[in-house]
């Protein structure tokens, strides 16, 4: 099931509670002054974190114990896993040099040769290539 709130939250960011006083300044809500609304708002900034952090490995998810917002875990892994620009290219660069390089290994079947295959050609449109 997708829910759509839940990646607007973890893509944009967590929302703050605010208030416009009386001169239209805007303001960070007391705690004591939240409606319904914003105990909702809350509520779904909670689940998507949850949600992210409960898609991780319990290895993975100890080294981004720090972040309490859905959208810094998200940028933060993906810059981890992902890389920047130059590690993008080195890695789409390393994805063609095996593919030219791809050839029969002695004593391999042809399903493992095909399953290689299947995973180089994956790994390669995952890449952007």
């Amino acid at each position: 099931m997708k829910d759509f709130k839940i990646w607007h939250i973890i893509l944009k960011g967590p929302v703050r509670i605010t208030t416009t006083l009386e001169n239209g300044t805007v303001i960070d809500k007391k705690f004591e002054h939240y409606t319904d609304q914003d105990f909702n708002k809350i509520e779904e900034q909670e689940k998507a974190l949850a949600r992210l952090t409960m898609a991780l490995s319990p290895e993975i998810v100890q080294g981004f114990r720090e972040y309490d917002s859905a959208k810094a875990l998200w940028e933060t892994l993906i810059d981890v896993y992902e890389g920047n620009e130059d590690m993008k290219q080195s890695r789409q660069d390393m994805l063609r040099q095996k593919f030219n390089m791809f050839n029969y290994v002695l004593g391999e079947t042809l399903e493992a040769q095909l399953q290689r295959f299947i995973t180089l050609t994956t790994e390669m449109s995952s890449a952007g290539i």
